[in-house]
């Protein structure tokens, strides 16, 4: 694998995200060609991810999606392959971690500071007062240059 330019893969899942895709499949989608993952496949796959699952407001789809990219680099397919499957944990532990000190969190309703549990399975409509109270494009970057910087760390280390 070659070098990810990071930056500009965080900006294509922030664009991604402005074009109406959830944070989920921003990121998914913004690495899906170095996995010859079909982007049709990759839009549905991680489609219920978004909004902190399906809109429970539980783990931030972005970070769901970063660790999606995680495991097609990873590829843990063997279930009795224990070594690999600590590798995977590890990485998503880390991941997870990165992005709670740059966030503060990995919890959707924390993130966006909602004072309840999950919403109505209706998306919101994304109109430009949407996007300006929501911070999720700046999260979706974030998931996206972090697993971005992990790929390139394990490319150079490999």
């Amino acid at each position: 694998m070659e070098k990810i330019d990071v930056e500009q893969r965080a900006e294509k899942a922030r664009q991604l995200f402005h074009e109406g895709y959830n944070c989920a499949q921003s990121v998914v989608l913004a690495y899906s060609d170095l996995f010859n993952l079909d982007p049709s496949l990759a839009a549905s796959i991680s489609a219920p991810l978004g909004g902190g699952m399906g809109r429970l407001r539980e783990v931030c789809g972005a970070v769901s999606g970063m660790f999606m990219i995680a495991g097609l680099y990873y590829k843990n397919d063997v279930p009795s392959d224990l070594a690999k499957r600590k590798i995977v944990y590890a990485t998503v532990q880390e991941l997870a971690e990165k992005s709670k000190a740059l966030n503060g969190s990995i919890i959707c309703r924390e993130l966006l500071g909602l004072d309840h549990k999950s919403d109505v399975p209706t998306p919101e409509a994304r109109t430009e007062a949407y996007y300006k109270r929501r911070p999720c494009a700046d999260y979706v970057a974030s998931a996206a240059r972090l697993i971005g910087e992990k790929l390139n760390e394990e490319n150079k280390n490999n």
